[in-house]
């Protein structure tokens, strides 16, 4: 049916394209962005309204969309269009000017009409000049121009991963796309719209499931028919979102009658990643021999996931069951083809995992530090055997600060913390070793995971074991800590060398480029110090693990700088300042983004306070205090010190002489900060920072009648520096938990 003539006002559209497979991993930004791109070019156009509603259609084979109440005809526009000065426009007699006629005639109007148009045309004053204003109905693009420029601009704007260079049945002529297309439907209710793309013009035909389709191609009928129709003879399920819930629904049943208490691992990548391959989507349940399980099941779940896209399906512990879902594209009368096939595919990837996992036990990882010196780790930052040297002394030298920040202790303390540094020196000089074994070779997502099984292997302690598993954590946002205290020290130790490393020869994040995961790895620093509440302060932190690595004197690497001349490239100390405010820039992008606001966090972190464990209490005493009725008079008033301290040449002391106070209103203050200042000092000291604001509260009253009765710049030097004096006393008793006059509107 190829019906051109039938005029429908305003009717349901449906466009699709058929290609060859899609990229899977890609399919989901394919069709959303489709779909919603043609919408908006199409509301742009006048031709869909506000009101109008997309369905998205994204299978491996197809991208599409269904756009509700696509007008046949936008509506014609009143377009208005200034022009040029009237005195530009027109001679001194009121005749038209070539300029005027050759603007005009740029606007489409007819050279014999040009007359008319003058004289039709308006004069608007701007307040300079007199102006010369074109009106004119503009007609509404019809639907088969609009849908002509709206394809062309999604199809412009899709998120190809890879563009495909192919040739048309001509075979002369090159398209570029993400895949070949086939076919193009363009469907205003029953109305084919003659529109073209990638060289495809467009029909109401294309293909369904490509081995269980009715037939080999499919006219649909009207734009309101393609789902059933696709479903129904096509056996195509032309939603990705209702195809994706059906897999989930089929794997959740399908793990229920393969074994009670079983369920499919939960993995929306997977999910997402299995669903871009079928049309039709058909559960089957398979199995594997059970010899299998005594390889580590992350090994196993790995291999099957990322190779052969199944399901594995764990029991209510979480443990690894010799069973499996996979999401076949077909579904024959007889699976059991097919589920024998996959049965003896995934065999020999789970033998491999197997043979891996047997032939490394038969090393110890103590035996394996040796071989990391023959790993480039960065050119300019040696080996990883080098940087597990580095990761090493950060890690030790973390202990230390722990153990000084807890003096003074017991015997029990300097015993836990010789234990600890012990185990600590252990793990991080181990935590590599697993990058050359044969199992972390083939899975590099793995390493951290299979360093902890071979430890346990090796008999070695089982604080150092967890410690050597979980010191890349956390891996990503939302991922767990490191589970105990020597794993913590010696992931804190790894992120922070790859941070002072990078940062020290200058590979900083730009942009959206982080090729070494930098800010990853700052809010995983910041993590476990929050966290974990860690008595660490950052900036003594950075600068120890500077020292620690001893770098700019003893951590080198030689490369060839190309005339047979070694270079040695060394770290810069002063990268540590910047890298602190890295990481406070991470934590303040990372409080924003929860519950707080961007005055409290600013008032907060502006001050740089020492320990980042104390942030989230320093936080709940800002918004505490911000809600007293005092707070934002109080906060207007330290803005307003602040402002008048900036001012002063030199340094100015916050002490006070009580014998030069003279003015009744600066001796209230005065009198009032020697009772409120020791009540907020020892509240502050305590780590009670609500208390230590609202003490401040009381000094509203003083410090009004200060700034009314008060000449702070008085013409007496001494007079003057006393009451600067008292101000700076003021400030720096305001601002010990937070700066409030970033709480100022």
């Amino acid at each position: 049916m190829n019906n051109m003539t039938q005029n429908l006002s305003s009717s349901n559209l449906l466009v699709e394209l058929f290609v060859e497979e899609l990229p899977p991993k890609a399919l989901k930004k394919l069709g959303d962005s489709f779909s919603q791109t043609l919408l908006a070019q199409l509301q742009n156009l006048g031709l869909a309204s506000a009101a109008s509603e997309v369905t998205a259609y994204a299978t491996p084979r197809r991208l599409g969309a269904r756009i509700t109440n696509v007008a046949n005809k936008a509506a014609d526009k009143a377009v208005q269009q200034k022009l040029m000065p009237a005195t530009v426009g027109l001679d001194a007699s009121g005749n038209t000017t070539p300029a005027l006629t050759k603007k005009l005639q740029s606007l489409g109007v007819a050279a014999d009409a040009v007359a008319a148009a003058v004289s039709g045309l308006k004069r608007v004053s701007d307040g300079k000049a007199e102006n010369l204003v074109y009106e004119a109905t503009a007609p509404g693009a019809t639907l088969a121009m609009g849908l002509q420029q709206a394809l062309a601009e999604t199809i412009a704007k899709l998120p190809i991963p890879k563009v495909m260079t192919y040739q048309l049945a001509d075979g002369w002529t090159d398209v570029k796309f993400v895949r070949p297309v086939h076919s193009l439907i363009a469907l205003h209710g029953t109305t084919v719209v003659p529109v073209t793309a990638l060289g495809i013009t467009a029909s109401n035909t294309t293909q369904g499931h490509r081995f269980e389709a009715k037939q080999s191609l499919i006219t649909i009928n009207n734009a309101d028919s393609y789902e059933a129709q696709m479903l129904h003879e096509g056996a195509v399920i032309a939603s990705y979102a209702t195809r994706r819930k059906m897999i989930a629904d089929q794997l959740a049943n399908a793990a229920s009658q393969a074994g009670q208490g079983l369920q499919a691992i939960e993995d929306e990548a997977l999910l997402d990643e299995v669903n871009s391959l079928v049309e039709r989507p058909n559960v089957l349940t398979c199995e594997f021999e059970k010899e299998f399980l005594d390889v580590p099941q992350e090994c196993l779940i790995l291999t099957m996931k990322a190779n052969q896209k199944y399901f594995p399906l764990l029991d209510a512990k979480g443990k690894l069951s010799n069973k499996f879902l996979l999401v076949s594209n077909i579904t024959p009368s007889d699976p059991s083809a097919v589920i024998e096939g996959n049965e003896r595919v995934v065999r020999p990837r789970l033998a491999d995992a197997k043979f891996f996992f047997d032939q490394d036990r038969k090393k110890t990882l103590e035996s394996r530090v040796e071989g990391l010196a023959k790993v480039v780790y960065h050119n300019k930052l040696g080996t990883q055997g080098e940087r597990t040297e580095r990761v090493t002394a950060i890690a030790l030298s973390i202990v230390k600060m722990l153990r000084e920040a807890t003096l003074p202790y017991t015997a029990d303390d300097k015993d836990h913390f010789d234990v600890l540094a012990s185990k600590v020196g252990e793990a991080a000089r181990l935590a590599k070793t697993d990058l050359v074994t044969d199992m972390v070779g083939e899975f590099p997502e793995l390493q951290g995971i299979m360093g902890g099984y071979y430890a346990r292997h090796d008999g070695l302690r089982d604080g150092v074991a967890i410690a050597i598993e979980d010191h890349y954590k956390p891996r990503f946002a939302g991922d767990a800590l490191p589970r105990n205290h020597t794993g913590t020290v010696v992931a804190l130790a790894d992120k922070l060398e790859t941070l002072v490393g990078m940062f020290g020869i200058g590979n900083l994040p730009t942009g959206d480029k982080d090729p070494y995961a930098l800010r990853r790895h700052a809010l995983g620093v910041i993590r476990m110090l929050v966290e974990k509440n860690l008595s660490l302060k950052l900036v003594d932190l950075l600068q120890s693990a500077f020292e620690a690595a001893q770098w700019g004197a003893a951590i080198k690497s030689i490369v060839d700088s190309g005339d047979g001349v070694a270079s040695t490239f060394y770290l810069n100390y002063e990268a540590a300042e910047p890298l602190a405010n890295f990481i406070y820039d991470r934590f303040a992008s990372s409080l924003r983004e929860q519950s707080y606001t961007a005055q409290e966090v600013d008032s907060v972190l502006s001050m740089r306070p020492a320990r980042l464990g104390d942030v989230t209490k320093r936080l709940e005493a800002v918004r505490a205090f911000a809600a007293l009725p005092e707070s934002a008079a109080l906060a207007a008033a330290n803005k307003r010190v602040g402002n008048i301290l900036k001012k002063v040449e030199g340094t100015v002391t916050a002490s006070v002489n009580p014998s030069l106070l003279k003015e009744q209103a600066e001796i209230d203050l005065n009198a009032a900060l020697a009772l409120v200042q020791p009540l907020s000092d020892v509240a502050y000291s305590r780590g009670d920072y609500a208390a230590s604001l609202t003490a401040l509260a009381s000094l509203k009253a003083p410090v009004d009648a200060f700034f009314e009765h008060v000449m702070v710049n008085a013409d007496d030097a001494a007079l003057k520096a006393n009451r600067l004096g008292l101000l700076a006393t003021l400030h720096a008793a305001m601002n010990r938990v937070a700066d409030l006059s970033k709480l100022a509107s």
